[in-house]
């Protein structure tokens, strides 16, 4: 309503942007509580350089980050260090259900995917983000489902500078542009069997937007400057569960797909799966 009546936005009618400043708030200083508790621990350990974990053990990402503000304390202050943190909490249970819901119920797609695992990994180590660059299959299970249901299915939303023409309409300068990224996905003009989950799709088209029928992050300068870091942290993730563990829908009934109310897709029934861990799950995940 406020872009038809500016001055319901002026007087602060509903509230919103009051209470997203605030949850602005408080997101900050719970992140903020995280980057204290690592460097608390940096002082009890005498790790003045960031070399607090044990041997065999990985860093966290935060604990990584502190790593460097020790040596660039003027580029690392804790406000950037919040800031990257940012992908690993936006839209996550989301991400996590859509990835997992695949690998649950179609099983030839887990099998697959775990063959390539521990064909390319092995049994000594968890996966690691530059083990990623081996697993092309990992990295078509994530395009695939960043396509059939990406984050978010509207982008984020545009404003145009000036007037201009496109497609033969004529734009006024302040329009503002909302990109249907999910109608693009699962347009069959532009996929073959739109709504079917085929990860071979992506098959030796790495680095490729396919002729930008594929952006879940959009595309650009406006694109999302977090678009590598979050692909890096899904495939990660993603590869980490399959690895451990096998999954399993709970019941023979099919899973609810109806998708609710929101910027990011969720969906109106929560995902129920079976987590099942494989022998391998106790070594790989002591080196945590």
């Amino acid at each position: 309503m406020g872009d038809f009546l500016p001055v319901i936005r002026w007087l602060g009618v509903g509230g919103v942007e009051k209470g997203m400043v605030e949850l602005q708030k408080k997101r900050n200083a719970f992140m903020q509580e995280l980057v204290e508790g690592c460097k608390r621990r940096f002082k009890t350990y005498g790790g003045g350089d960031g070399d607090v974990v044990a041997e065999g053990k990985t860093k966290t990402m935060i604990e990584m980050l502190l790593a460097l503000q020790v040596k660039e304390p003027e580029y690392y202050t804790d406000a950037l260090i919040r800031s990257l943190m940012l992908p690993a909490q936006i839209h996550q249970p989301e991400r996590w259900n859509g990835h997992s819901l695949f690998c649950s119920t179609i099983p030839q797609v887990l099998k697959k995917a775990q063959l390539e695992i521990d064909n390319h990994i092995g049994h000594d180590h968890l996966i690691d983000e530059s083990d990623i660059v081996e697993l092309p299959y990992l990295r078509c299970i994530v395009n695939e489902t960043l396509r059939l249901y990406p984050a978010g299915p509207l982008l984020v939303s545009h404003e145009s500078s000036e007037q201009c023409t496109v497609g033969g309409y004529r734009i006024p300068a302040g329009t503002m542009l909302l990109v249907n990224a999910w109608a693009i996905h699962n347009d069959p003009k532009n996929w073959e069997d739109a709504r079917e989950f085929k990860p071979e799709r992506f098959e030796g088209l790495e680095g490729s937007r396919d002729s930008f029928k594929l952006m879940p992050f959009g595309s650009g300068r406006r694109g999302c400057p977090r678009e590598a870091l979050a692909v890096r942290m899904v495939g990660f993730g993603l590869g980490s569960m399959i690895q451990c563990f096998d999954w399993e829908r709970v019941g023979k009934e099919l899973v609810d797909m109806s998708e609710g109310l929101g910027l990011s897709m969720p969906k109106v029934e929560p995902l129920m799966t079976y987590c099942i861990a494989r022998p391998v799950a106790a070594k790989l995940l002591s080196q945590i």
